[in-house]
């Protein structure tokens, strides 16, 4: 058994596991049963562990490791904002946090004015939530049931797969069918078929919700983890026309597909849609630290110039 060194220190992959066994607790799982992988190191698209085993990481981790790990430029840029300061609080300005809010604006389609930062998908969803709730003054909040949109309190109600069932503590929280051909529930046998019975479907839980009772539609771009679902042609500018016509808050989740995963830098440029509020995460740093973030429309933006913001 070859034996790596870490820390002038000998370790094998089974002290490492044991050493895990022993004391961490991981999400979504029985402790009892864990066999996990271990990991030592990476560089690029490969990993390997403490005895000398490689892999080539197709996974990209979590979707988020979207520039490959121990990319040198970021991590000079990271040991040089460390030796300069090491964390800011969120009343304060500071130049880095400035000009990356900046540089995301830029990159998004016109009509977006200011980024408010989390520390992931999960609380951006949350803050979106809370910000589409401040703005119309309504409460209910439709999602799909093939989504996932993170593991706290409003983000895992928004949640459509099973992961939400033993969470469901937050109210307001709608879900609706989005479509998926392949397992389609609207009995289509086109892509045109389900695109435009989905399209109904969303309409007659609006109005079977209540329109004047729906702040927001959340949505992934693409959903991710229901198993990359990509939207028939049409049916992201039929919930834009939805929203519109309602007075709805669009929100798209592109946790997982923005930041240049689909050709672009925002999933939802593809479908020729501009929603109201972007949430983000993952791919806007390759997950080198926990970032995330909500994109804010010129119009929500302005309302909370005079208007408090109850989010942090």
């Amino acid at each position: 058994m070859k034996l790596a060194i870490h820390n002038e220190v000998a370790v094998s992959n089974d002290e490492v596991r044991q050493l895990d066994r022993a004391y961490v607790f991981h999400s979504w799982s029985m402790q009892g049963n864990l066999n996990p992988l271990v990991i030592a190191g990476a560089q690029g698209c490969e990993l390997w562990d403490y005895e000398g085993n490689t892999w080539l990481d197709f996974s990209s981790q979590l979707v988020n490791v979207n520039i490959g790990y121990q990319h040198p430029r970021v991590l000079a840029a990271m040991k040089a904002q460390l030796e300069t300061l090491v964390t800011i609080a969120p009343a304060t300005a500071n130049l880095a946090r400035g000009e990356a809010a900046k540089r995301i604006v830029d990159l998004a389609p016109a009509g977006f004015s200011k980024v408010f930062f989390t520390n992931a998908g999960a609380d951006a969803n949350e803050n979106a939530i809370r910000m589409a709730r401040l703005y119309t003054g309504r409460d209910k909040v439709l999602s799909a049931y093939r989504s996932y949109h993170g593991n706290t309190g409003s983000a895992i109600a928004a949640t459509g797969d099973w992961r939400r069932v033993p969470n469901e503590f937050s109210r307001g929280h709608v879900h609706f069918f989005n479509p998926y051909l392949y397992r389609s529930e609207f009995n289509a046998a086109t892509e045109e078929e389900e695109c435009q019975r989905a399209l109904a479907h969303l309409r007659r839980i609006i109005e079977c919700e209540g329109p004047t009772a729906i702040a927001a539609i959340l949505l992934e771009s693409i959903p991710g983890t229901a198993g990359i679902l990509v939207p028939p042609a049409g049916y992201m500018q039929g919930v834009r026309a939805l929203a519109d016509e309602f007075g709805i808050v669009l929100i798209l989740d592109e946790v997982m597909a923005g930041f240049g995963r689909t050709g672009s830098w925002f999933a939802f440029e593809q479908d020729g849609v501009v929603p109201d509020l972007v949430t983000f995460a993952k791919g806007v740093n390759a997950g080198y630290v926990p970032a995330g973030g909500v994109l804010i429309s010129e119009p929500i933006a302005r309302y909370f110039d005079d208007h408090f913001f109850a989010g942090g």
